[in-house]
């Protein structure tokens, strides 16, 4: 399983359950999503395993 959390810059930063926010990310305010998340996309899980964490910015939609 998988922790989400969200930061006010709209980033998303996935770890294993469990673990500690990393110290290159711990300079942003991060808040836990209250969802459990059980399954990721196989881009995720694997830098997940090899970095520890996995870090993007979410995209702005438009709405019309």
């Amino acid at each position: 399983m998988f922790d989400v959390y969200r930061n006010g810059k709209r980033d998303l930063l996935v770890l294993g359950t469990g673990s500690a926010i990393p110290g290159a990310c711990s300079t942003n305010r991060w808040r836990k999503s209250r969802r459990r998340i059980l399954k990721v996309s196989e881009e995720i899980r694997s830098t997940v395993q090899r970095q520890g964490y996995y870090v993007r910015t979410l995209r702005v939609t438009k709405r019309e």
